[in-house]
């Protein structure tokens, strides 16, 4: 009998960082800009109440809570994508305090913040049980947790299920789409919460054509742009050639553009 191989979290978290400081991250980031908006309006945010922002990525969450007059805390460990951030925040005169800190350590007191968010974020911890404990930690009782994370059986997990064929993950690790299932996160958060409220949502993705879309994801995007880095040219080719395919398969444009939805989870938690 094998006995199941224990992940280096660490090592993996390291090599994580490395992966979404390729590529620029900020620029598929603004093509989700809606997924904040929504997420801020289902957990009902309220003017003057303290929120996180976890894995905050180029703050898209963080820019929705503040534009709702909240004081804003916006946490990731990619100093570039902060930067940008800081610079969105600028350039909407709005007042976002932005830290450079770990999902699974993060730099505050216990209830620090009325509500905590994340958007496609948390989901990508290692360490999904410690990553989870964090976010209760830090809400508050009777505080809300809102997550937006990409659903299994969406285009998204296609996408690394095609690059897992190229790119295999490490052996051991738990895949960061647990987030995106009730299931998953009533392991997740468990008797820690009241009450947890889900729905499935759809955001739909909009390219010149397929390949316009693979190049940019390529390109921009941090764990492609690295698992392609990997490979031999032969494979590069094949691999550009099956996400070409599997975003053709998604398409529904009908008039030669790409047109697709790619279905993610959205959360809000209650603490207990």
């Amino acid at each position: 009998m094998t006995t199941p191989q224990t992940p280096d979290l660490t090592t993996i978290k390291g090599r994580q960082q490395k992966a979404w400081s390729a590529g620029d991250y900020g620029k598929v980031g603004v093509t989700l800009t809606m997924m904040g908006e929504q997420l801020a309006e289902a957990v009902d945010l309220r003017p003057d109440q303290k929120v996180l922002d976890v894995a905050s990525g180029n703050g898209n969450a963080a820019l929705a809570a503040a534009r709702r007059f909240c004081e804003v805390t916006a946490l990731d460990y990619v100093p570039m994508l902060l930067e940008e951030g800081r610079n969105r925040a600028k350039a909407e005169a709005l007042p976002i305090d932005f830290v450079e800190g770990d999902a699974e350590n993060l730099p505050f007191e216990d209830g620090s913040f009325d509500v905590v968010l994340s958007t496609l974020g948390v989901m990508f911890a290692p360490d999904q049980r410690k990553a989870a404990s964090e976010l209760l930690r830090v809400c508050k009782p009777g505080g809300k947790i809102g997550l937006a994370s990409w659903a299994p059986d969406g285009y998204v997990g296609d996408l690394f299920r095609t690059m897992s064929k190229y790119v295999p993950p490490p052996p051991g690790l738990k895949p960061p789409f647990r987030w995106g299932t009730r299931e998953g996160l009533g392991e997740l958060l468990g008797e820690d919460v009241t009450s947890l409220q889900s729905r499935r949502c759809s955001l739909v993705w909009r390219f010149r054509s397929a390949r316009h879309h693979v190049g940019f994801m390529l390109e921009y995007y941090g764990p492609l742009n690295r698992a392609f880095g990997t490979l031999d040219e032969e494979q590069q080719r094949a691999f550009e050639n099956d996400l070409i395919s599997l975003v053709e398969s998604h398409n529904r444009s009908g008039d030669g553009t790409a047109v697709w939805p790619a279905d993610y989870l959205e959360v809000v938690a209650t603490k207990r």
